[in-house]
């Protein structure tokens, strides 16, 4: 299967809430309904998120296509139009940023109702080529984060190798993690794994702290549980 994730943020004054439900309800039909599309899935920030102020993205849109050229057709095809006028209703389009991707499942567990998801926006170490960053992230770091306990399910998302060819692109993928609940997930932050984790970190991520986006996931198309891809 062929995964697009899509980073988004709303327009200047347009409520958290109301962007959560317009894209929900009135956007998020419109890219459902298309039959290129064979799985789709919104996870939208949690309103607590915002207690301290706006958040670097609000949502992640993820699709999922038989094909890149299934892809394509829907990028290209006679609806496109259609849902790139809807956009601009609760969407700041400057911000959206596309990641085709590549997946690995490093934990497979199956995700409970009412899961919290994780999604933290990751960039490799400066000066650290691509191809050592991926094998590290996937080989040696992924297996170590997979052992805090609270952790359901751990998918790591790679930008595809060929976005890299028109410059350095925004990220270089993201850590996908979900947690049965909030508390399960700050419960996570005092194991010994977790630290072991967070020591590990330098080896392949830049010294500042990468962001990330607490969320819930709505699933428009497809099952609930996910398999491998």
């Amino acid at each position: 299967m062929f995964k697009v994730a899509v980073l988004l943020k709303r327009r200047t004054g347009l409520p958290v809430e109301e962007f959560q439900e317009y894209w929900r309800t009135r956007h998020g039909p419109l890219v459902a309904r298309c039959p290129e599309v064979r799985r789709y899935v919104q996870s939208h920030a949690l309103l607590q998120g915002y207690r301290k102020g706006e958040l670097l993205f609000d949502g992640v849109s993820e699709a999922w296509f038989n094909s890149p050229e299934a892809f394509d057709a829907f990028r290209k095809g006679p609806a496109a139009a259609e849902r790139s006028l809807d956009a601009a209703n609760f969407l700041d389009r400057t911000r959206t940023v596309w990641m085709p991707v590549d997946v690995y499942v490093i934990k497979d567990g199956a995700i409970p109702d009412g899961a919290v998801k994780n999604i933290e926006f990751v960039n490799r170490r400066p000066g650290m080529g691509v191809n050592p960053f991926v094998k590290y992230w996937r080989e040696v770091h992924g297996p170590i984060a997979s052992r805090i306990p609270s952790i359901r399910r751990y998918e790591q998302d790679h930008l595809k190798p060929g976005e890299y060819g028109a410059g350095e692109p925004p990220y270089d993928g993201l850590a996908v993690t979900w947690f049965a609940s909030t508390a399960d997930m700050k419960q996570g932050a005092t194991t010994p794994e977790y630290a072991i984790t967070r020591a590990d970190e330098p080896h392949f991520l830049p010294d500042d702290p990468l962001q990330i986006l607490i969320t819930r996931e709505h699933v428009l198309v497809g099952r609930h549980e996910r398999r491998r891809t």
